[in-house]
């Protein structure tokens, strides 16, 4: 079973501040687009519509996750 990671799943309790800084944050809504950019390609892989090398998409998963940290600091405000 594949998990989601989109930030809405990661995030539920602050679904309204992700929309509001979507909207009003260009610098956010980058980063966001980022995310999931990389989060559909892990995605594929996982899935198997993709193949790669373990190595490829562990750096991946590293890139969004640095993605997902510098997003919920945004987020929080921290």
């Amino acid at each position: 079973m594949i998990e989601k990671h989109d930030l809405h799943h990661e995030f539920p309790e602050h679904y309204d501040r992700i929309h509001e800084l979507k909207t009003h944050d260009s610098h956010f809504s980058r980063l966001f687009e980022e995310y999931h950019d990389i989060n559909r390609e892990i995605l594929r892989i996982e899935e198997g519509i993709e193949n790669t090398t373990d190595e490829y998409l562990e750096e991946l998963k590293k890139k969004r996750l640095l993605h997902k940290d510098k997003l919920y600091g945004i987020i929080t405000n921290t």
